[in-house]
């Protein structure tokens, strides 16, 4: 026959640990033999029985599922929502409910939060009124996923801990560990730093023990961001290597895409610009492949804040207008939040201090909204410095105040070391100069424990610049 003839039925899609699709010859034509067969299909006939695999409906939802799956393997996310969808309205019961999850996962994918948010709630009804507990809990997941992005942190996380208790209720370690996971990402970016390592830990440990790889290597590319949030570097880097070694070992593009991403981040913290340049790239390139529009969005953010910092202005600023219309198009509200803060450090840069004040004061209020402290602090600090190149050094005292706090709960050690001695020169200004002194010993001390060498030698230049200015001798580093 051409082509190998008709392709044997696929694994059930409503099964407890769907089996992959093995290929076939005609999944180059699948999308086509699928509208074929739909020419053939009565109208009417999608009720119980009608998927039956001798009739028509059932090459119909045969072709149908295949061109969703071959739409899933190539990221043409759009085509696979579409092709699930139909497949969906074909189907009944738990097949109806797994082909709305999957249509859900596309929607997410594509960065439709609108849409992937209708779609999980839709399987997670579906599947609740067959009794399908291990897949409702997934959806709940999935949902709480696209609700975090989109800075509903409550609800997600209360979806996220309904899932946890489902999935332990029902046995199911693989997606116990994994929603664990998902739950300590929440904490992370939240602030409760200390619950999210214990979490992180828990749910490594889970998924090592059930072996799932793929949960693995996300798990460790997520730990990796504690350890590099709270200055210890090396530990760090080790877990994304970690993580990247594992998402390409079972060819999980999208987690190979964002532990670059978070890799090149490391990078640029270490003072090796070149090297997280080339990363951030390969890490777009991947995010492009894989369809995954969030994750672009934060890139060319990161690549824009690179472009500023290396004096290519101009491209700094096309790159994050991108990146900031990729997160609004998305829906994801704590993407846009940083994004704006990257935009008002590029416009103070440029000169524009009234504009870049503004957007700073947007970007609090959406930070503040979606419950991102991690960045809410990084922003005040960046306030801060503008009220006090402009001479509002009380305005200046407070917002550095603020921001050190969060930074202190938190861990955050980089941004801590840094907004240390920018608050130091606040102090200068104020003719306060004993304690001022304490405070550059104190934040140089923490940018060298996280081997911030460049930040540090700019933090110098500024501190010079501030002593001159108040007519007194350069601060000294190490004890008093």
């Amino acid at each position: 026959d051409l082509c190998g003839g008709r392709p044997p039925e696929p694994p059930p899609l409503d099964a407890a640990e769907p089996a992959p699709v093995a290929p076939h010859a005609t999944d180059a034509f699948a999308h086509e033999l699928a509208m074929h067969a739909r020419y053939a299909f009565p109208v009417g006939a999608s009720k119980p029985g009608a998927g039956e695999p001798g009739g028509t409906s059932g090459v119909l939802t045969l072709y149908l599922r295949r061109a969703a799956e071959v739409a899933v393997r190539q990221f043409r996310q759009e085509a696979a929502q579409d092709l699930w969808l139909q497949l969906a309205d074909l189907s009944w019961e738990a097949p109806r409910a797994a082909a709305v999850f999957q249509a859900g996962s596309a929607a997410s994918m594509r960065g439709r939060s609108q849409e992937a948010q209708g779609l999980f709630s839709e399987a997670i009804a579906l599947f609740r009124e067959i009794g399908a507990h291990r897949p409702e809990a997934a959806a709940r997941r999935n949902l709480a996923a696209v609700e975090y992005r989109a800075g509903l942190v409550e609800q997600a996380e209360r979806h996220f801990e309904q899932a946890l208790a489902t999935f332990s209720a029902v046995g199911n370690r693989s997606g116990e560990g994994n929603t664990l996971g998902n739950l300590a990402a929440l904490f992370l970016s939240t602030g409760r730093v200390d619950r999210a390592e214990k979490s992180f830990g828990a749910a490594l440990a889970i998924l090592r023990e059930v072996g799932d790889r793929r949960g693995e290597g996300s798990t460790l590319g997520n730990l990796a961001a504690v350890y590099r949030y709270t200055g210890r570097v090396e530990q760090a880097e080790q877990s994304y290597e970690q993580a990247l070694v594992i998402n390409r070992e079972v060819g999980n593009h999208g987690g190979e895409g964002i532990a670059l991403m978070n890799l090149a981040g490391l990078y640029v913290e270490t003072d090796r610009v070149e090297q997280a340049e080339q990363t951030w790239e390969k890490a777009l390139a991947v995010h492009n492949e894989v369809g995954d529009r969030a994750a672009v969005g934060a890139t060319l953010g990161f690549l824009a804040s690179l472009y500023g910092e290396t004096d290519r202005i101009d491209r700094a600023m096309r790159t994050i207008e991108q990146a900031l219309a990729i997160h609004r198009e998305v829906g994801d509200r704590r993407g846009e939040g940083v994004t704006l803060g990257n935009l008002a450090s590029l416009h103070e840069m440029a000169g524009g201090t009234e504009k870049s004040q503004r957007i700073y004061e947007q970007a609090l209020a959406i930070l503040q909204d979606v419950g991102d402290r991690r960045s809410e602090g990084c922003v005040l600090g960046n306030l801060a410095n503008l009220y006090l190149v402009t001479g509002r050094v009380e305005f200046a005292i407070r917002s550095f105040e603020s921001a050190l706090t969060i930074h202190g709960q938190l861990g955050n050690r980089l941004f801590q070391g840094s907004h240390s001695c920018d608050y130091a020169l606040c102090l200068l200004a104020q003719g306060r100069m004993i304690e001022g002194a304490e405070r550059w010993r104190q934040g140089m001390a923490i940018l060298k424990s996280v081997h911030a060498d460049k930040e540090a030698g700019r933090k110098r230049l500024d501190m010079q610049v501030a002593c001159a200015k108040a007519g007194v001798a350069p601060l000294v580093e190490g004890s008093a």
